[in-house]
Parts: structure tokens; C-alpha cells; sequence
């Protein structure tokens, strides 16, 4: 237990929500992968995959600044199914934009507030993706593994 303490104390604001976020997302059967880059110059906090194929990127913003700051997010609309902010419950979330799902998250849980709008994928956009997922879950699982290979 002390472990899992000392893991938490060490990582930011933004990596506690999203592995809340990954918690909660695990309940609905989506498995996903935290700081994933769908492409080149674009890395996003969660990528979710669900059980039908549906890919979810949820950013996870621990503050007003955090969040301004960001002017790249609407680049990662292209690269999912659904697009969502996740905040802690103190975050002004008037400051986010209309027609994006929101989670209100913890570094234990998270609740969906409010659904993001489904805008499907094109089917070759899904293939590559789901291959970038992929291998970029086993490349995790394996430094697990095997770290410093």
C-alpha cells in the first residue's frame, strides 16, 4: 500500500485525473493508453478504446491555466469518436467549449458529467489507429517488462 502511495504523491495533477479517468473508463469495458500520439506533433492524456472499436481521447486539465494554454486540442478531433475534457470538481468548467464531453475525475474515479457528441471515424482513419494503439500498448507492456530494453 505504501507503494501505491508514494506512486501517486509522485505524479502530477494531470496524470492523477487520467488515471482516474482509466479507472472509470475500465467499467464501461474501454481499455486505454495515457500520453498516446496519433501522430506526429499530436500527444493526447487518454486514448480509450471500446469494445466496438470506438476510440475516446479525454485531455485532463488540472487548472485554468492548464487549460488556456492548450490551444492545440481541436487537432484531436480527427482522431477519435468522441472527445471529452476531464477536470477535478473545483475547475471552472464553463471555460469549456460546447459540444465536448465532460468528466469530473479524481485520481481514483471519474463520473461522466456530460456525453461528448459521436462523429464517427472514417473506416481507414480507424485502421491506422487501432494499429498505433496497438503496438503502442505492447512497446508499454514490454518496457513493464523488460525496462531498459
Amino acid at each position: 500500500m505504501q507503494d501505491v502511495v508514494t506512486a501517486l504523491n509522485t505524479q502530477k495533477p494531470g496524470q492523477l485525473l487520467a488515471r482516474g479517468v482509466c479507472r472509470h473508463l475500465l467499467s464501461y469495458d474501454f481499455v486505454c493508453v495515457e500520453e498516446f500520439t496519433p501522430e506526429r506533433g499530436k500527444r493526447v492524456d487518454v486514448m480509450a478504446l471500446g469494445p466496438k472499436g470506438e476510440f475516446w481521447v479525454v485531455e485532463c486539465k488540472s487548472s485554468r491555466a492548464d487549460f488556456t494554454s492548450d490551444a492545440k486540442w481541436d487537432g484531436y478531433l480527427e482522431w477519435c469518436d468522441r472527445y471529452f475534457w476531464a477536470v477535478d470538481e473545483d475547475f471552472p468548467t464553463d471555460l469549456l467549449p460546447e459540444g465536448t464531453g465532460l468528466m469530473i475525475a479524481d485520481a481514483y474515479d471519474a463520473q461522466i458529467i456530460r456525453m461528448a457528441p459521436e462523429i464517427k471515424l472514417a473506416a481507414a482513419r480507424r485502421t491506422v489507429l487501432t494499429r498505433r494503439f496497438a503496438r503502442h500498448a505492447a512497446l508499454r507492456l514490454q518496457s513493464a517488462r523488460d525496462p531498459g530494453v
